[in-house]
């Protein structure tokens, strides 16, 4: 057996989210407003799914993340160095101009779906060849009528995406990237049918605009407009 329906959800915000710096696998906490985000976000997941089985990648964002989901449905979080972030090596806790300034080239064909060589970066194909196995494995271990939340990051889960769709993780860029504390989730096929796995929905979140949610709780602090 194995589960009936797999959550992947990315973490909350963290500081080099903000500062738009490239994380990868640095082991960054989440910010104020990622702690924010991560309880938001878990009442409106544990609305839709309550997970069986709940696991993370064992970076403390990720780790954060999936206590909040898993203190409300009453679960223990098993963590997975497997489910960690693509590794981006040189390039970690750079900006995009600091990319740009000192591997122009690579930079450059990065933005254009390629891989990034000579910065010690994962590839692509490793990164899906090590979470697909990870997130089947501890879906094995599920009912057809369970659901296993597996919580991640961004880079990693659209390649574990594209993974379980049967896709060429090295080649194929259809799934777009998601938004802090957004998930996406699969079924299970029938039998026999290829792919195992059908994509149901694609960074769905708590329902907030997104500059509201990228603002956080201070919002609700700032002072209603007057009237003339």
């Amino acid at each position: 057996m194995t589960a009936g329906t797999i959550v992947l959800l990315r973490h909350g915000r963290t500081a080099y989210n903000a500062a738009i710096r490239l994380q990868g696998q640095i082991d960054i906490p989440l910010d104020e407003v990622g702690r924010w985000q991560a309880a938001e976000g878990a009442a409106a997941l544990v609305a839709s799914h309550r997970a069986s089985r709940v696991v993370s990648s064992d970076l403390v964002r990720a780790v954060d993340t999936a206590n909040a989901y898993a203190a409300l449905v009453e679960a223990t979080v098993e963590t997975d160095v497997r489910l960690r972030e693509r590794s981006f090596g040189e390039w970690e806790g750079l900006t995009p101009d600091e990319m740009a300034a000192g591997w122009p080239a690579e930079r450059d064909q990065w933005r254009r779906g390629g891989e990034p060589t000579g910065i010690g970066a994962e590839t692509k194909a490793a990164v899906a060849a090590r979470m697909v196995p990870a997130i089947l494995e501890h879906a094995d271990r599920l009912g057809g009528d369970e659901c296993l939340v597996v919580v991640s990051h961004g880079a990693a889960i659209s390649l574990a995406i594209t993974g379980l769709l049967g896709l060429d993780a090295a080649t194929w860029r259809g799934i777009s990237g998601m938004h802090n504390v957004h998930w996406s989730h699969l079924h299970r096929s029938a039998p026999g049918a290829v792919p195992g796995w059908r994509l149901v929905a694609h960074n769905v979140g708590a329902g907030y605009p997104l500059d509201r949610w990228q603002t956080g709780p201070h919002a609700d602090l700032e002072p209603e407009p007057k009237s003339a």
